[in-house]
């Protein structure tokens, strides 16, 4: 950016933005709340400490005071106690609600500036910087992490910051020489809390690198079963993932290792700084005349300070965290478009009328994101008002180029575009694109109603303009047919319609708009040859007096234009009416045309059905339409957009489907399937017991040390070396128990995550096809299962099972010592001690974070933001930013009050807890100054009693705190063994099943039925019966979702039929071995899967064992590609990048030929093979095919029936059954035949 490497590296570091920076989109109350929590956090802060101070006030008081005026001394200190509860209590409250409530308000205010400026950048912001996915992962994640930052943990910083000074101050002014003594053992705690924080941060870290490449693994295999599962691929995916989760399990047991290491040697420097606070207290209370209490209150308020030093450390790496996050939002939210939709005020022109004419003059572009790639050079046009102007030429010629200019979503970089003969720069951006009507390739439309979608192109529309919008668009009858009407939902990106159901209301939207121009990019492009003439009528209707722009691949769309442009390379080379420009036979239209007619000789003039879906390639679109993309789930359609929903969080289908019906899980279940590490467990439950007596046994050090502070000096001298040397000791047991404990836990839990993975994994990969189809099953939702399950089931076992040992030896040994030293004064403290429990637990909770997981809650806002920014150039050409925003602003509403309410309700209960635990200590000091008074019990014994009780309440209360969420693990174990226990319908990896000795490849169908399990109310087939003879070719036909790739997916067996059967060979196919009749087969499909690794690899996927060189190098010549291959630098060893990005479509298709042929299958399925193509790759992967095909029994689907014209049966498919068959001569002599109906259709079209 700046300064070549050296600033790029400047700018790395300083990628954060200032913290105060963070608060600048705070308004007044926002100021008046930080202020308030900022006041309430130092006072909760200094609360801690001046416990301490009163603490030591009190043991003065009874190791001074003789029996009888006992109660009297200690009373006074009591009711110190009882002010300090209700000064707490309050301050903790305002610090936790202030904060809470001020981040969530900042956060939102955040998320919509950073929205809002998001929708007004250029697109060429985002072809380059940013993709919807990291928009959504900033506005649900960043956001998170910036609320984090200036939330409740700046009010825990500041009161942690309070209270390591308060404590200071007290031990200074109550005694500064043993306050500084004891000052030199707190470096070594915060160094040792901050490596362990460190380790364990950078380890966790490490864990989830590990896991990724395994996750990849699951995203590719479920992503495309469909391949795996026809090439038997399973156990190659099975042994790939096993070998990958392998580092998963040792960075698990690193992790529990250390955290073993850093909490052992933090507990073993704090005893060994209290067996020196107890030396030198003692040799000062002889030579300097301290008290004992005042040993004791430096000592207490010395490791209350040191300790908040070390629980700061989340808070600061949460500040790092959010810098860090902020610096992006911030760079756009503070980003000025270069074309900038919503500068209402720098004016621009706005024209009482509009003609329409449209020029481009001189034009010189390259895309932002290609600069080096010129798409034009000096490029002229000019569309008279009122014309309607085509422009064709192959892909990449630059046309759809012109549509962008002319919307103004780029600015030419020479050159410009005029309208009305005025610069399109100068016009007021929002109002000119109100005037330009834009429909798309593939028209976008929201997650909202029909209605909704169509009233973007103007806003406040009337019902009878909408009504009058559909009827010319020619979707009043389709709409009508709706249980809802206008008020349908359409899903997520429009995938409950077909395509030409949206195309038609995206034509609406624009005829609403009722612009002076009109462009057309492929409107009809994805269409089949119905879809295709109504959507052509409802353009015709409205192209009437309007200027019109039409790319199209096909030419039979463009015949009417007044004038056809041929643009070559980003050039105008031919320019004319359609009769003109065919009338030179060597002009660049007629090779157009020629190229398209290749068959002419045979089909009249099907031009079209040639170049039909050749803009598919272009547009990413799969699904010829809805039906198809639902039935095969590799479409982008279907499983990508499912996952991505996933990843971010967005309700999870599954739970919300089965989630009264998850069965309970058994523990025993669990511990079943970690019995191999059951030495381990034992091993580390020993540890966590030893590791449990530690607190209670302090307690027994403390009060005996107390004791020896009020014995005459000798005595003192000596008791006091005995005790340290003790404390000395408790710190060693626990510097080894605790890394024993963790360690041991540690292999057991990483050794189950392990093999519940394998085991999922395993499963999952065997299910049959219909359960990928399931919403709930996307790659996405399956490798969320498998990374996170996985990983909370083990804290389930070995986390819980450390806690209960703990938690049990620990009050075990509690109620032991207290109820040895004085049993009536325990049985009363007992009473209150589970009140100190709480407060623990609260305050553990409270440094873990209350804010709940606000990602949850933002789902369906982040819905709208990812629906705007995916369909960013409808939005910008209907001027709709301000629409999303009040959408996306409402939708944001309710969770905003509820994190409020969540920030008050949290609050109440941390104050409350305070009070409750200051009150409770000072109920237990009155009880026992009342025991002393009456004799039942002496000083040491009160102390022994109320230390042994509270240390064990607040270990288990910490303790459990921290301790795993069971509920959800238990979830988590739920959605796992629903996984192990489900038995696959259709399972590949059964041994049973014939084998034939040969096979012909005849394959025969008998009256099958079938409908989709996830469709039920859709019938595909009824009763369909069809013959296909060994060795010839059958093509199949029909208009888009009549169920012709159905045929070839229960041919391999990916469903089974409902009723009737398929035959090969005269023998039904379930009772064939299912592995190896999959064997039989090649499967090429319309979007050929490529697994990430090389062409090679790739090619021979197709083959159970390595392929030698030279049959690899057979198959590509075979299947076309070996001139291709070889002309690559690395040949054969290219990587074809994730799914094959690295390659064009017309090559995925022909390695994906080469796949299928490797195997030589007897039987070769052909879905739509060349369908995404251009004219040139179809032609090459159109000669494979036919070279692939000879001697084989071959099924073949095609939309475009130039490409089936010589199969030897030709089967027609119409409302589920079979309506005729023959040969194509044969077929097109029936008069009104379905064949020739359809042939007819793609003529005319």
């Amino acid at each position: 950016m700046d300064g070549g490497e050296n600033g790029k590296k400047a700018k790395r570091k300083d990628e954060k933005v200032a913290l105060y920076k963070l608060f600048s989109f705070a308004d007044s109350n926002d100021v008046l709340l930080m202020a308030v929590g900022g006041v309430a956090a130092v006072a909760s802060g200094l609360s801690m400490p001046l416990m301490t101070f009163i603490f030591g006030k009190l043991i003065n008081a009874f190791g001074v005071a003789g029996r009888d005026n006992v109660v009297h001394e200690v009373s006074k200190v009591v009711l110190q106690f009882v002010y300090l509860a209700a000064g707490a209590g309050v301050a903790s409250f305002l610090q936790v609600s202030c904060w809470m409530i001020t981040g969530e308000r900042q956060a939102a205010r955040i998320r919509s500036m950073y929205l809002k400026n998001i929708l007004r950048q250029d697109i060429a912001f985002f072809d380059k910087e940013t993709n919807t996915g990291e928009v959504i992962g900033r506005m649900s994640g960043d956001t998170i992490l910036i609320q984090d930052a200036m939330g409740e943990k700046v009010g825990k910083f500041i009161q942690l910051v309070s209270t390591f000074f308060g404590g200071f101050i007290i031990a200074f002014v109550r005694g500064w020489l043993l306050t500084l003594v004891l000052m030199c053992s707190i470096p070594f705690i915060v160094m040792a809390g901050a490596a362990m924080s460190l380790m364990i941060s950078k380890l966790s870290a490490r864990g989830q690198l590990a896991y990724a490449e395994a996750g990849s693994v699951v995203d590719q295999t479920v992503g495309s079963i469909r391949t795996i599962v026809s090439f038997s691929g399973e156990k190659q995916a099975i042994q790939k993932y096993n070998s990958l989760i392998r580092n998963a399990y040792n960075s698990a047991v690193h992790q529990g290792a250390a955290a073993g290491l850093g909490i052992g040697s933090v507990i073993m420097i704090i005893f060994c700084s209290y067996a020196l606070a107890i030396w030198y207290g003692s040799t000062l209370i002889i030579s300097k005349g301290y008290t004992g209490g005042e040993v004791i209150n430096v000592m207490f308020a010395v490791m209350t300070g040191a300790m908040s030093l070390g629980q700061a450390s989340p808070s600061v790496s949460a500040f790092a965290a959010g810098q860090a996050a902020a610096f992006k939002m911030f760079e756009t939210i503070h980003r000025k478009p270069e074309i900038d939709s919503c500068d209402d005020d720098d004016g621009g022109i706005v024209l009482e009328g509009i003609r329409g004419d449209v020029e481009l003059r001189d034009v010189g572009f390259s895309y932002p994101a290609r600069p080096d790639h010129l798409v034009f050079d000096g490029f002229s046009l000019k569309v008279p008002s009122g014309t309607t102007m085509a422009l064709v030429g192959e892909s990449g010629s630059g046309k759809s180029t012109v549509v962008g200019l002319v919307e103004r979503f780029y600015d030419p970089q020479a050159g410009e575009v005029l309208i009305d003969g005025v610069s399109l720069k100068k016009f007021k951006l929002r109002w000119i694109r109100e005037k330009i009507g834009l429909v798309s390739q593939e028209p976008v439309l929201f997650t909202t109603t029909i209605r909704e979608n169509i009233s973007y192109g103007k806003p406040g529309a009337g019902a009878d303009e909408i009504r009058t919008a559909i009827k010319l668009a020619n979707a009043a009858k389709f709409i009508d047919k709706m249980p809802d009407g206008l008020e349908t939902m359409v899903g997520e990106h429009g995938t409950q319609l077909s395509g030409g159901q949206k195309q038609r209301i995206a034509i609406a939207r624009a005829i609403l708009k009722n612009p002076k121009i009109l462009l057309l990019d492929e409107a009809t492009s994805a269409l089949d040859a119905e879809s295709e003439r109504v959507v052509q009528d409802a353009l015709l209707n409205i192209m009437v007096d309007r200027t019109t722009i039409i790319v199209a691949h096909r030419l039979s769309t463009v015949k009417n234009a007044d004038v056809i442009s041929v643009v070559q390379r980003g050039k105008l080379v031919e320019q004319g009416r359609h009769s003109q420009l065919i009338e030179n036979p060597d002009g660049a239209y007629s090779q157009l045309v020629r190229l398209q007619e290749l068959n002419k000789e045979s089909e009249g003039g099907d031009s079209e059905s040639l170049i039909n879906d050749s803009c598919l390639v272009r547009s990413g679109s799969t699904a010829i339409s809805r039906m198809s993309s639902l039935s095969r789930g590799s479409s982008h359609g279907g499983s990508r957009r499912i996952s991505f929903r996933h990843s971010f969080g967005l309700p999870d289908v599954a739970e919300n489907l089965d989630g009264g019906k998850r069965k309970e899980v058994s523990i025993m279940r669990l511990v079943k399937l970690n019995k191999p590490e059951i030495p381990a467990l034992l091993f580390g439950a020993i540890a966590a017991a030893v590791h449990g007596i530690i607190f209670p046994v302090f307690g027994i050090l403390i009060s005996s040390a107390i004791k020896t502070f009020y014995e005459p000096p000798h005595q003192l001298r000596r008791d006091s070396r005995f005790w340290a040397l003790m404390y000395v000791l408790l710190g060693v047991a626990a510097f080894l128990s605790v890394p024993v404990q963790h360690y041991w836990f540690g292999v057991a839990g990483g050794k189950l995550i392990e093999r519940i993975r394998s085991l999922s994994f395993e499963k999952v990969v065997h299910q049959e096809i219909s359960w990928f189809d399931e919403p709930a099953n996307t790659s996405g939702a399956i490798g969320a299962r498998l990374s996170s399950d996985a990983s909370a089931v083990k804290s389930l076992v070995g986390d819980t099972l450390a806690l209960i040992v703990q938690n049990l030896s620990t009050v075990s040994a509690g109620l032991i010592i207290a109820l040895i030293a004085n049993w009536k004064l325990s049985l009363v403290i007992l009473l209150v001690v589970p009140l100190v429990g709480l407060q623990g637990y609260m305050q553990m909770k409270f440094l873990h974070g209350f804010s709940a997981d606000a990602k949850i809650m933002y789902e369906e806002a982040s819905q709208i933001a990812s629906d705007a920014v995916s369909s960013i150039r409808t939005v910008a050409s209907f001027c709709a930013e301000e629409k999303v925003m009040d959408a996306y602003e409402r939708k944001c509403a309710s969770p905003l009050t509820q994190g409020i309410r969540q920030g008050l309700i949290s609050g109440l209960g941390y104050g409350f807890s305070f009070f409750i635990l200051f009150c409770t200590y000072a109920l237990c000091f009155y009880v026992g100054a009342r025991f002393v008074h009456d004799g039942d019990a002496t000083f040491t014994e009160v102390f022994r009693v109320f230390f042994a009780l509270t240390m064990a309440a607040i270990g288990v209360s910490q303790s459990s705190a921290l301790g795993p969420d069971a509920s959800k693990a238990k979830e988590s174990a739920a959605s796992i063994f629903e996984i192990l226990d489900r038995k696959p319908k259709i399972d590949a990896s059964v041994d049973e099943g014939l084998v034939l000795a040969e096979v012909k490849g005849e394959i025969e169908f008998q009256h099958v039925s079938f409908k989709y399990p996830t469709r039920p109310q859709v019938q595909i087939f009824r009763d369909l019966c069809l013959r296909m003879p060994s060795g010839k070719t059958v093509a199949l036909v029909g208009e888009s979702g009549s169920g012709k790739s159905t045929a070839i997916a229960l041919i391999e067996r990916f469903y089974d039929p409902d009723s009737g059967a398929i035959l090969i060979d005269g023998i039904k196919i379930h009772t064939l071995k299912l592995s190896w009749l999959r064997q039989q087969m090649g499967l090429v499909s319309q979007e050929p899967v490529m697994f990430s690794g090389t062409i090679r690899s790739n090619i021979a996927y197709g083959k159970l064992g390595d392929p030698s060189e030279d049959e690899i190098i057979a198959v590509a010549e075979a299947a076309n590609a070996h001139r291709f291959i070889s002309s690559l630098p690395q040949g054969y060893d290219t990587g074809v990048g994730e799914r094959g990005v690295q390659l064009s479509g017309g090559q995925k298709q022909r390695i994906a030929i080469a796949r299928a042929i490797i195997r030589d299958p007897r039987i070769l399925l052909l879905d739509e093979a060349s369908s995404a193509l251009d004219a040139a790759s179809e032609r090459a992967v159109q000669e494979a095919l036919d070279r692939a095909t000879v001697g084989r029994t071959t099924v073949t689907i095609a939309h475009r029936l130039s490409t089936i014209q010589g199969a030897d049966v030709i089967a027609v498919v119409k409302n589920g059954v079979i309506a005729e068959q023959g040969r194509h001569e044969k077929l097109m002599s029936i008069q009104n035949g379905a064949y020739a109906s359809l042939v007819a259709l793609h003529m005319t079209s």
